[in-house]
């Protein structure tokens, strides 16, 4: 089809299942968990972890296998809506081996000039690229890690994906949605502290996170009805400015 400009603008789509959404947080905390409610979600399993969720997967344990899982997902001869690819960390690592192996070289940076870096970077974007670009939902599942920020004033420490820097920018610079998965506590009427686990969706120096759409409140309960009824609430008028 031949390219063409536009005649008017594109309007902000307001279903929260075609969106591309990164969910971090520490083990065992409930990612895969959230990510399974989402409909007719497909995982693509880089990593063992799994075996206690009824959900349909396919081992991806090699970057050939996730190629060709995203060939058969891009073909469309199917009913899944949502992609889930968990974990993204493994699945980058996969990515990396696969072309060093390729060059004939270990690590990206036994290659001269840089070049090693630019070659998993590029195959990494490209596939990623071509998943969100899918009619389908796609959730990215990472850890967290603790990382110090060195910054004129002082340090600090902040939480992140663990990805790789060069994986990390291109992942959070691709989705719509992060979502840190965290821990809060209170205390109930007889004074015993009460753990909760929640979705924190809002920029803060503590934790990566983030929301393009400007739907989300800052915190939320880590629960996917919880979740859907927040994003199709009504927008409040300050979040659609502060996600410009």
């Amino acid at each position: 089809m031949p390219i063409a400009l536009p005649t008017a603008r594109a309007k902000p789509t307001t279903d929260f299942t075609t969106k591309s959404i990164l969910v971090y947080g520490p083990p065992k905390i409930g990612k895969s968990s959230l990510a399974a409610r989402f409909p007719d979600a497909l995982f693509l399993e880089c990593e063992p972890g799994l075996s206690e969720l009824e959900v349909f997967k396919i081992p991806t344990y090699t970057w050939a296998d996730f190629l060709e899982a995203c060939k058969l997902v891009a073909a469309g001869n199917h009913k899944f809506k949502t992609i889930v690819i968990d974990t993204v960390d493994n699945s980058f690592k996969s990515c990396s081996d696969h072309v060093n192996a390729q060059h004939g070289v270990e690590y990206e940076g036994d290659l001269p000039h840089g070049k090693g870096w630019a070659f998993v970077k590029n195959e990494w974007h490209r596939v990623l690229t071509r998943l969100a670009s899918l009619p389908y939902g796609l959730i990215l599942i990472s850890h967290s890690v603790d990382r110090e920020i060195e910054t004129r004033t002082g340090n600090y420490t902040r939480t992140m994906p663990s990805l790789p820097e060069r994986a990390r920018g291109v992942v959070l610079g691709l989705v719509d949605i992060i979502l840190y998965c965290d821990t809060t506590a209170t205390r109930d009427k007889d004074g015993n502290v009460v753990t909760h686990r929640v979705l924190r969706t809002k920029p803060h120096p503590a934790y990566e996170a983030g929301d393009r759409t400007g739907r989300l409140p800052e915190t939320l309960p880590l629960d996917f009805e919880a979740f859907a009824k927040a994003f199709n609430a009504p927008i409040p008028a300050k979040n659609k400015e502060n996600a410009k």
